[in-house]
């Protein structure tokens, strides 16, 4: 663990995410790339939702991104409470603007797959209503970043913030365990074998998801590294100006 704070060091941080940074963009690229090439152009329509299945690929690891970045954002913002780095505050706030974009994704292909299975657009399911109240507590977090100057109240409040928006991260991931109504399906993914899609969509799923883990993790830190040099620069402008 002591080695761990070590990357609360700016200088770092930004040392160590630039040596894993090509691996992991790599990775996530070649990821990418076989899973929806796979997804979309190598496995059979389904029986009941013919084409339409496929859009899984995109929707799935999106909507689990979305999720997961405002998971991300709530250990950052915890650590920033309790241990006051900065790294994790900036951290936080460069993972806002990954899931929001994947929220987006999810919502919009859901909207896609839903129209020819459900017949329309939206409905308010209750996880597709608690996923766009998910997106608006995204642009919540951003909009607070940035209407306040000081970086460290900023940090204070939309950590807040961050913790009252993940029972929206939880409700969008658990809403179709707590009310049984509604039409969204079950999980896609589960320990019960059961459940999980066939293998022929699986496996490509499986890649897909690791490609959307993989570029959320480099977008994230490439991100933090630029939250950081920015707020370098935003103090040395400071220091001259009172110089």
């Amino acid at each position: 663990m002591a080695s761990l704070w070590e990357y609360a060091n700016p200088r770092k941080f930004i040392a160590a995410s630039d040596r894993v940074l090509p691996w992991i963009g790599g990775i996530a690229l070649v990821s990418l790339v076989v899973g929806l090439v796979w997804g979309f152009f190598f496995t059979p329509e389904d029986y009941r939702q013919g084409a339409s299945v496929k859009i899984i690929y995109l929707h799935v690891p999106s909507a689990l991104m979305a999720i997961n970045a405002w998971l991300m954002m709530l250990v950052a913002s915890l650590i920033w409470i309790v241990r006051r780095h900065h790294v994790s505050a900036l951290a936080a706030r460069a993972a806002a603007p990954v899931g929001a974009v994947m929220t987006v994704i999810a919502l919009v292909t859901g909207a896609l797959w839903g129209q020819p299975i459900w017949g329309t657009w939206w409905v308010w399911d209750p996880r597709l209503t608690s996923f766009l109240i998910l997106f608006l507590f995204y642009l919540g977090y951003i909009a607070l970043w940035s209407a306040i100057e000081n970086d460290d109240t900023a940090a204070d409040l939309t950590s807040v913030l961050c913790l009252v928006g993940s029972v929206f991260a939880l409700l969008s991931r658990y809403a179709v365990l707590f009310w049984n109504q509604g039409l969204h399906q079950g999980a896609s993914l589960s320990l019960d074998k059961e459940e999980n899609v066939a293998d022929v969509f699986y496996l490509p799923l499986l890649v897909c998801i690791a490609g959307f883990v993989l570029l959320t993790i480099a977008l994230v830190l490439m991100r933090t590294q630029t939250e950081i040099r920015a707020r370098r620069m935003r103090a040395l402008i400071a220091r001259e100006r009172m110089g």
